[in-house]
């Protein structure tokens, strides 16, 4: 994404990152916000959702706090910062599901990082930022901090 996020004027406390025509179903987009790039993840619930895909499968398991829309489409945001080799580059791993948790796999070493909270499955200690959001009619909207209080 190259423009930076930006207040809606009809919330003071949603910060629009994206529109869901922005969104690629089961990968991500990046976006910039108060000095972040921010890897965006679409998971769609549904197979009329989005581009059309299917959905993951029955037996998945997910275990987020990030909350389902109406359709169970869902939405994570990460750190696009690798914390390994210091490449933005979070936004381009492959999504998948490793110890009954969302995933994304870095494109460079490989190490998974659980989408709901961030952290790391080979090494706990390290992990990504993460970012409530949500879909807010056709915008993708990051609740700010102090809203979350």
């Amino acid at each position: 994404m190259a423009a930076s996020a930006t207040p809606l004027t009809s919330s003071p406390n949603l910060v629009r990152l994206c529109t869901r025509a922005d969104l690629v179903a089961h990968s991500g987009v990046v976006a910039w916000h108060a000095g972040h790039q921010i890897a965006i993840f679409y998971l769609p619930g549904r197979p009329d959702a989005a581009d059309g895909r299917s959905r993951q499968p029955e037996d998945a398991v997910d275990r987020s706090t990030q909350p389902e829309d109406a359709t169970g489409d869902r939405l994570y945001a990460v750190d696009n910062r690798d914390p390994f080799s210091g490449a933005n580059v979070i936004g381009r791993g492959i999504i998948g599901e490793l110890q009954g948790e969302r995933v994304v796999a870095s494109p460079l070493y490989k190490q998974h990082f659980r989408l709901r909270d961030g952290v790391c499955l080979e090494a706990p200690e390290r992990r990504l930022q993460t970012w409530p959001v949500a879909l807010h009619g056709d915008e993708v909207v990051l609740l700010e901090a102090d809203a979350r209080a």
